[in-house]
């Protein structure tokens, strides 16, 4: 019962850390551009960006089907490159973990980003300040808060994350079962204990985090 017990919570943390790091990446990018940036279509390209906030996660399970599957572009090609589908790995929890957490990154860091002063950013770079040594510290420092509320919120998504998951990377013991699928199986199977301490483990994670964020508040 032990290994039974503590694949899924390993699974889990792993996929969360590695899709924390690439919605960290993406969102910061993405946030600082379009804080900045004024361009034509930006209210629809961020409406694409916060979409996976609303959509029913089967929802978003079916289309990452659609693009990642046998039949996408991306799929194939990925596919072809590494010799097996993306589908049902761990990997495919790791890009639905990280489609669905994603914008609660960006529009942390989006909000940071938009209430530097900007003057403060102009007198750096007067002073000889390159993109590069402005934006990690100047603009990175004053909106810590911010992001790092963005890197814990996303994270607690994707540790949560159960639908879109189920549909494109399923529910394979010790291969791609994460703590939401598995309390699904154990309920469905009538195993409660298993289920509970499941239960209590993501509880307890995900009041840590969001504790943490209201604490930095």
């Amino acid at each position: 019962m032990t290994k039974e017990f503590w694949s899924p919570v390993q699974l889990s943390i792993q996929v969360t850390g590695l899709s924390g790091i690439l919605v960290f990446i993406l969102g910061i990018i993405l946030a600082r551009i379009m804080a900045r940036k004024k361009f034509r279509g930006k209210v629809l390209l961020e409406t694409v960006f916060l979409l996976p906030l609303v959509l029913p996660p089967s929802v978003v399970g079916f289309l990452l089907i659609v693009v990642f599957g046998k039949n996408g572009l991306p799929g194939k090609f990925i596919e072809t490159i590494f010799n097996q589908p993306l589908m049902f790995t761990w990997w495919a929890a790791v890009i639905a973990s990280s489609v669905v957490a994603f914008p609660l990154m960006y529009q942390s860091a989006k909000t940071g980003f938009e209430g530097i002063d900007e003057e403060i950013e102009h007198a750096a770079m007067v002073d000889g300040a390159g993109q590069l040594t402005l934006f990690l510290f100047v603009t990175l420092p004053m909106t810590v808060r911010s992001i790092v509320t963005g890197m814990i919120l996303s994270s607690a998504r994707a540790l949560g994350e159960f639908g879109a998951t189920l549909m494109f990377a399923g529910n394979i013991p010790g291969q791609t079962q994460t703590i939401p699928t598995a309390i699904y199986i154990a309920m469905d199977s009538g195993n409660m204990i298993l289920a509970w301490l499941w239960v209590a483990m993501i509880i307890v994670i995900s009041f840590i985090m969001l504790f943490v964020v209201t604490y930095i508040k």
